[in-house]
C-alpha cells in the first residue's frame, strides 16, 4: 500500500442528517470536528446543530437521536457557514466515507445566497473508509468495526453523533495510518543522519538524576491494550520483543 503523507493540520469531521440524500432534500443537522496538528490532538472543535427547516426521517432520528424539537432554536446552515470555511479551510479532512458528508456539505454550499464553492475548494480529503477497506479487503469496516478491530473503546456511543464519531474517528484513523513505519519516519525527520550513527551520546555527569514515574495497574493495562491493537494493525510490535 502507498504511503501517504498528510499535511500539518489535519480535521477529522462527521455530520449528522435529516435523512440518507440530499438530492432529496435532505439537510445536515449537526456538524463535529476536531483539530489534529502535527498527528496530535490541539484541543480545538467545531461543534453546532443547526435547524434543517424540514423534518427529520424516523430512520434517521434512530440512528442519532435528534429530534426535531430540539433544533427548533438552533441557527440555519448559513448562518453558521463562514465559521466551518474558515475551521477547514487549508487542512486535510478525515471523513469516514466521505462522499456522504461531502455530498450533503456540498449540496448546503450550493443553497448559499453568495455561492461556496465545494469543499475540495477549501481542502483535501480523506477517507478512512476507502482506506480501510484497502488495509482490510474483505472485513467489515464501519467505524464501530475498526473500534474492535484496533482496541478503541466506543462503548459510550449508544447513539451516533457527529462530535462523538469524530473523536473516536480521530482514534481510529491514527492508529490506521501510523504503527511503527510512523514512529520511525517522526523519529528520522527530527534526527540528523550523524546523531544517528554516533550510537550512544553521553551526558554530563552534573545532570541532576531523572526523576521515576511508575504507571499504576490501569495504566499498565491500557498500554498493554495499546501494544495489542498495533500487533493487530502492523503485525508486529517492537516493544514486546
Amino acid at each position: 500500500m502507498d504511503k501517504r503523507t498528510f499535511t500539518n493540520r489535519i480535521v477529522v469531521l462527521d455530520t449528522e442528517t435529516t435523512g440518507l440524500n440530499p438530492q432529496e432534500g435532505h439537510r445536515i443537522i449537526e456538524i463535529g470536528c476536531v483539530e489534529l496538528v502535527k498527528r496530535r490532538l490541539t484541543g480545538k472543535r467545531f461543534h453546532v446543530y443547526i435547524n434543517p427547516d424540514r423534518i427529520i426521517d424516523e430512520g434517521a432520528i434512530a440512528v442519532h437521536g435528534i429530534t426535531n424539537q430540539f433544533l427548533d432554536d438552533k441557527p440555519h446552515f448559513e448562518q453558521i457557514a463562514e465559521d466551518f470555511i474558515a475551521f477547514i479551510k487549508g487542512a486535510e479532512l478525515v471523513i469516514h466515507n466521505a462522499p456522504f458528508d461531502v455530498g450533503f456539505i456540498n449540496h448546503e454550499f450550493s443553497r448559499l445566497e453568495n455561492k461556496a464553492g465545494t469543499v475540495t475548494d477549501y481542502s483535501e480529503v480523506f477517507d478512512t473508509l476507502a482506506f480501510a477497506r484497502k488495509k482490510h479487503p474483505g472485513q467489515r469496516n464501519s467505524l464501530d468495526a475498526l473500534c474492535k478491530r484496533y482496541g478503541i473503546d466506543n462503548s459510550h456511543r449508544d447513539l451516533h453523533g457527529a462530535l462523538l464519531d469524530a473523536e473516536i474517528l480521530a482514534d481510529v484513523f491514527l492508529i490506521m495510518t501510523g504503527g511503527q513505519s510512523s514512529l520511525l519516519d517522526e523519529g528520522q525527520s527530527v534526527l540528523s543522519e550523524s546523531s544517528i550513527n554516533m550510537g550512544v551520546i553521553r551526558v554530563s555527569a552534573d545532570r541532576p538524576a531523572l526523576k521515576v514515574i511508575r504507571c499504576n495497574d490501569e495504566e499498565l493495562t491500557a498500554h498493554q491494550q495499546r501494544l495489542e491493537a498495533i500487533v493487530k494493525a502492523s503485525g508486529t510490535c517492537i516493544w514486546n520483543q
